[in-house]
């Protein structure tokens, strides 16, 4: 693909260094539909990467904008913090109909704030204030968001540097298959818990994801959730599952943790929830544990009313019947799945393994640097995929669920190509 050099000036030197995404695609998108973007020239981008998991649905889901566009229309309330109004009745109608229902799920809803790290930060306030302890236990190479109480449970040394302060009441726990299977499960873990010299304050609540998405693809098996499971019982801890990427349908059921067969006391969810990209995050609890007082937590942006309308509609359309979707989902992962295992074959003596579930998936790289060059490269060759891991060395793949397998194919024909040009 030939890209002219578009005009990043007003870029450049009004906004501020800390933009990251615009580094690795530097062209200035314009319009986008489906799994499709196109910056101001006209150039075409397959996309790989869903607003970082915010786009499950795909760009301007011709569904989801029409009910958006209808409710704009009619003037419906647009902002109204956690006021009751029509749009915010028909998204919890939906979400337990739908979604909480048919799982047996119990949770109430909580609307915190419009973005992950808000249902995060107010997922560790609530177990806090319930257990009356400070402590949140954690997990290697986590990432819970950017604010300071979600930085404070999450691994990643560079994004942890930018506190400025000490992260304090956090205590990190080897993840699932951390040590390469040379110890039991929580063997560690259980026996901080039991020795009174360990120093481990009793915590609160243990805080996991399923995979860990920006730690580099770590899937967690159903086993060792489990077992998580069980320790967080037994201990009188709260098991919070963050599933704010990878929940609503990214790895198949509508919540990641549905395969292993527990029920979470907290479970953030966000990015996805309102279908359409629009900022929307969820704090879902058991009921013994909504302790709150009114006002207690709240936020001037809590009630997106536009992200209710969409978020109801997605619910509507994709997940009535949820084991369509799950199937689908499913199957596209299979063709992920056979196409990298051909790449790794392809590239043996660079390539240390790809892992995923779902439609998240990873491809780990033994040179460090190798990943970065690759999505380079399949940025010049029209695919947008990031990398994650502690060090960038994982090329992720994050396609909108609703991407068709030929898209798909197109997708991974490039993704290899890349490889082998950076080889």
């Amino acid at each position: 693909m030939t890209i002219t050099q578009p005009d990043l000036s007003v870029f450049e030197t009004l906004e501020s260094e800390v933009r990251s995404y615009c580094r690795g695609w530097p062209t200035v998108f314009d319009r986008a539909q489906g799994s499709r973007m196109f910056d101001e020239d006209g150039h075409e981008y397959l996309d790989f990467f869903a607003g970082a998991g915010s786009l499950n649905y795909g760009h301007n889901n011709p569904v989801l904008k029409r009910a958006l566009i209808d409710y704009l229309e009619r003037d419906g309330v647009v902002h109204g913090l956690d006021m009751s109004t029509t749009a915010k009745r028909a998204f919890l109608e939906s979400f337990q109909n739908i979604i909480l229902r048919p799982r047996d799920l119990p949770y109430k809803v909580m609307f915190p704030g419009p973005t992950g790290t808000n249902a995060v930060e107010s997922a560790l306030k609530l177990a806090r204030k319930v257990k009356g302890r400070e402590s949140i236990v954690s997990f290697t190479n986590a990432f819970h968001g950017m604010s300071l109480g979600s930085l404070a449970v999450t691994g990643n040394a560079f994004k942890r540097a930018g506190a400025g302060i000490p992260l304090v009441h956090g205590t990190p726990m080897p993840f699932d298959n951390y040590l390469d299977g040379q110890t039991p499960d929580f063997i560690w873990f259980e026996r901080l818990l039991e020795d009174q010299g360990s120093g481990l304050n009793q915590p609160a609540a243990v805080i996991v994801e399923t995979v860990q998405g920006e730690g580099g693809i770590n899937v967690a098996r159903t086993e060792w959730l489990r077992k998580l499971a069980d320790v967080c019982e037994r201990w009188d801890m709260l098991l919070i599952v963050d599933d704010i990427q990878m929940g609503c349908g990214r790895t198949g059921a509508f919540f990641s943790f549905e395969e292993a067969g527990i029920t979470p006391d907290i479970v953030t969810v966000s990015k996805s929830i309102s279908g359409y990209g629009m900022p929307m995050s969820l704090c879902l609890f058991k009921p013994e544990l909504d302790v709150w007082e009114p006002g207690e937590h709240n936020g001037t942006f809590r009630g997106n009313n536009p992200a209710f309308v969409t978020a109801a509609a997605a619910l509507e359309t994709y997940w009535t019947d949820g084991s369509a979707m799950e199937k689908q989902t499913r199957a596209r992962g299979e063709q992920v799945e056979q196409a990298l295992s051909a790449i790794v074959d392809e590239n043996r003596a660079e390539i240390k393994e790809f892992r995923g579930r779902g439609l998240v998936w990873g491809i780990e790289f033994l040179d460090k640097d190798r990943a970065s060059a690759v999505a380079k490269r399949a940025f010049e060759l029209g695919l947008l995929i990031e990398t994650s891991g502690p060090e960038g060395e994982v090329v992720k793949l994050l396609p909108a669920l609703t991407i068709t397998p030929d898209e798909l194919d197109e997708g991974l024909r490039t993704l290899a190509r890349a490889v082998r040009e950076t080889a």
